[in-house]
């Protein structure tokens, strides 16, 4: 008698926790806030290390500091312009405005506390895993007009910038504005991000004007073995930028990790091929610019597609970028230093358009039935990926053309001929990267 009264007992106190126990796991999912986590600091490492140690070992010697200190610096600045007013702007309801910018209901996290959740992870975590999207994006422009621009107008630029641009075109996209309720597909940020970062790098070096010496005097690279580093450590951290936009440990984020690694590999070869065909040997650089474009073109496609599309996305990526590269500085002698836009910018495009096919249930193994596709029609489709490209790019580029002549008003853009041929890290910083 006294057992089973104990028994009953032990029954109903269990009975009465299992209401409890079942809000809270759907309240907050461990394996997914894990996850994003994780990526959230391998997003991270994209800029620090591995942006910086990309572009660092690009330029000449004499400029390496000042790259490594645009990348270190727009780290700890970007940060703080999302915290204080960017996720408000991206994130937050925008009002009567709320389909082309947020609000500021959210700055400084006001409206947020360490219980406050988005979907199944805390927001914190995910204001956090969407700065570091805001940090690497005005960090890509730095190739764009590498070894010539003051360290003051970066910053300047890059702030108002983050503002004007970045946080309503993420709002536009991903936090309920005007392109996300057409119905763009933009996984990872092949608009929000490459597209962007590219057409603010291509206007700012059509504006600053080319290096001195540019198409007469050679520029290699100075130090391919710190820019191949630094493009391993862009690869490994690539899985939390794509698979981390699931927002979820589960199939969307293993199939988004898969099919970036597949198109990296495919965009590696292609370059490597077009390279060795057109020159008749190989180069390290063409194959880690070849892996960048494939990551970058499978970005917006990432949690779209399947890994047979995801090949085909890569190759076309490699040759693709290939011939823009070449096109952009050999034909219309742009000196978009560090090739922000023909890597990032066309592959963003190419992307955005291809997971207009790829997306589709109509192409059997080619297709992403199965692996998340999301649309029958492919016109249609084709028809707002489009828009969202023309949009994004018209935008970006008038609002990043004011806001230079601004910058330019204010402190200047460009450091003198003298100081240029002496080198930004000694001008700008009293510093060499190397003493030997």
């Amino acid at each position: 008698m006294l057992n089973t009264r104990v028994r009953n007992v032990l029954l109903g106190g269990v009975a009465l926790m299992l209401p409890s126990l079942g809000w809270a796991a759907d309240e907050l999912n461990q394996a997914n806030t894990a996850w994003i986590l994780t990526s959230t600091a391998l997003v991270l490492f994209m800029t620090i290390p591995g942006l910086s140690l990309f572009y660092a070992g690009l330029v000449r010697s004499k400029n390496v500091l000042s790259v490594l200190m645009q990348c270190f610096a727009l780290t700890s600045l970007m940060s703080i312009v999302w915290f204080v007013i960017g996720y408000s702007l991206a994130f937050t309801d925008g009002g009567s405005a709320n389909d082309w910018v947020g609000g500021f209901s959210n700055i400084l996290f006001a409206a947020m506390g360490k219980e406050s959740m988005s979907g199944d992870i805390p927001e914190t975590l995910f204001a956090m895993f969407q700065m570091t999207f805001a940090i690497i994006t005005p960090a890509l422009i730095v190739g764009g007009f590498a070894e010539r621009m003051k360290f003051s107008a970066m910053l300047i630029f890059s702030v108002i910038w983050s503002i004007v641009v970045y946080s309503p075109v993420t709002h536009w996209v991903w936090g309920g504005g005007w392109l996300g309720q057409m119905g763009l597909l933009d996984f990872a940020g092949g608009t929000v991000v490459h597209i962007t970062a590219a057409v603010a790098a291509l206007v700012t070096a059509l504006v600053m004007g080319n290096r001195k010496g540019f198409g007469k005097t050679p520029m290699p690279p100075h130090n391919m073995t710190m820019t191949v580093t630094g493009a391993g450590m862009l690869w490994v951290g690539w899985f939390g930028f794509n698979g981390g936009s699931a927002l979820a440990a589960n199939g969307d984020a293993a199939m988004a990790m898969l099919v970036t690694h597949i198109s990296a590999a495919g965009g590696c070869f292609a370059w490597m091929m077009c390279e060795w065909i057109r020159h008749g040997k190989p180069s390290v650089l063409g194959i880690v610019t070849g892996m960048v474009a494939g990551l970058g073109t499978i970005t917006p496609a990432s949690g779209s597609v399947g890994p047979a599309a995801a090949l085909v996305i890569g190759l076309s990526a490699g040759v693709v970028c290939f011939y823009a590269t070449m096109y952009i500085k050999q034909v219309l002698k742009i000196d978009d230093s560090l090739d922000v836009f023909p890597v990032h910018g066309v592959g963003g495009i190419l992307g955005t358009m291809l997971v207009g096919v790829f997306a589709s249930t109509e192409l059997g193994l080619f297709s992403g039935s199965g692996f998340g596709g999301e649309i029958g029609s492919i016109g249609e489709q084709l028809k707002v990926q489009a828009i969202g490209v023309v949009a994004v790019f018209a935008y970006t580029a008038v609002a990043t053309f004011i806001i230079l002549k601004i910058v330019d008003a204010l402190v200047g853009l460009r450091v003198s001929d003298d100081e240029e041929t002496e080198g930004l890290d000694l001008v700008l910083h009293d510093e060499r990267g190397y003493d030997l």
